[in-house]
């Protein structure tokens, strides 16, 4: 159980470290891998139930080559998209998110860092050091928290239009 005070003692020693900034930045990776992880158990663990669901409705229909059945092929198919892109353009959103926080940061520390050089001058170096650090933690934590999102961002919007796509090549005419 000791591990677990010295993690929440480096994670609050690293959140002094950073400046206020880092909360907004932590919030936004929270949200970002919450939403992550629900398309990742929406496509393996939802959506597999919902296409044989789409198939099993499509192979029952009777007509399936009359103009008003491929609309409703166009619609289960269309309404399985949607679904499956949920969410993605947020995840983007919040990626996209996460180095500008770092870059307010960057600004916040610098303040900081200006007001020390207005009271003490530019001679105390150490004085100065706590800014510099607010002005490049946060920087850094911005990046890596967009780093850590990237790739699946990519591979989530790449992983909805494949499935729109087989779903489509599924639901074929009779």
């Amino acid at each position: 159980m000791i591990w677990f005070y010295d993690a929440v003692g480096s994670l609050r020693d690293f959140l002094e470290l950073g400046g206020d900034v880092l909360y907004g930045i932590m919030l936004t990776l929270f949200l970002m891998w919450t939403f992550i992880l629900e398309r990742l158990w929406y496509f393996y663990r939802v959506f597999p139930g919902e296409r044989r669901k789409i198939i099993s409705e499509w192979e029952a229909r009777a007509d399936t080559k009359s103009w008003y059945a491929k609309r409703i092929r166009e619609q289960m198919i269309s309404t399985s998209a949607i679904a499956l892109k949920r969410n993605v353009g947020l995840i983007k959103a919040l990626i996209a998110i996460c180095p500008l926080l770092g870059l307010l940061g960057t600004v916040t520390g610098m303040v900081s860092v200006f007001d020390v050089m207005t009271f003490s001058g530019t001679g105390n170096a150490r004085a100065m050091a706590a800014g510099v650090s607010k002005a490049t933690v946060p920087t850094m934590a911005g990046m890596v928290a967009a780093l850590s999102g990237v790739y699946f961002g990519t591979w989530l919007e790449h992983k909805a239009a494949t499935e729109a796509e087989e779903l489509e090549d599924l639901l074929q005419h009779h």
